[in-house]
């Protein structure tokens, strides 16, 4: 990767590692803002043989990528605990 995509963000982007949690998996996909990170996940699982997937997307917004990824997974586990399988409806 060269010096100005490391500066300026270009490049390939990396898949977030997953985090199980209750049968789901959760991928804190942050969405980067004005050099700040908006919380946004991602829960999917495999139901009946079919992959669903729903994204959690709030106005939180975290001045580093650690603070992002530790409140969008904490944010996409309150909705797996109040909504279950209910989120692929």
């Amino acid at each position: 990767m060269s010096l100005f995509s490391k500066i300026f963000g270009g490049g390939e982007k990396s898949e977030p590692e997953p985090v199980s949690y209750r049968g789901f998996e959760i991928f804190p996909d942050l969405m980067p803002e004005g050099g700040k990170y908006r919380l946004l996940a991602r829960i999917e699982k495999t139901i009946g043989g079919n992959r669903k997937t729903h994204t959690v997307i709030r106005a939180d917004v975290f001045e580093t990528r650690d603070q992002g990824e530790s409140f969008s997974i904490a944010k996409a586990k309150q909705v797996i605990d109040e909504q279950g399988n209910r989120i692929f409806d």
